[in-house]
């Protein structure tokens, strides 16, 4: 019988003078404007909060994201492991 083993990638953040940031390890970006970013993280869920907040570079595939604009917070939530890639965001939240 095979055993369900998680596998986690790397998820690295930089930040430059809270002014630049750079991702990695991004599966998706759930909702963006002005003040806040909620992305979806190999490590869990990020919420960036900021002002004046522009996604610059967004590449999912090697799972890569810029952001720029004064960046005041951000923050890790877990998401659960029973949470399905075809679930709708509210599913996710509400599970």
């Amino acid at each position: 019988m095979e055993e369900n083993k998680v596998i986690n990638k790397s998820h690295k953040v930089l930040l430059s003078n809270r002014k630049n940031g750079s991702f990695t390890g991004i599966l998706d970006v759930l909702s963006f404007d002005i003040n806040e970013i909620l992305l979806e993280t190999e490590q869990g869920m990020l919420h960036v909060k900021g002002k004046d907040l522009h996604v610059n570079r967004l590449n999912l595939e090697k799972g890569e994201v810029d952001i720029e604009g004064m960046i005041e917070a951000f923050s890790y939530s877990q998401v659960p492991l029973s949470v399905k890639k075809n679930d709708s965001f509210l599913g996710k939240l509400f599970k």
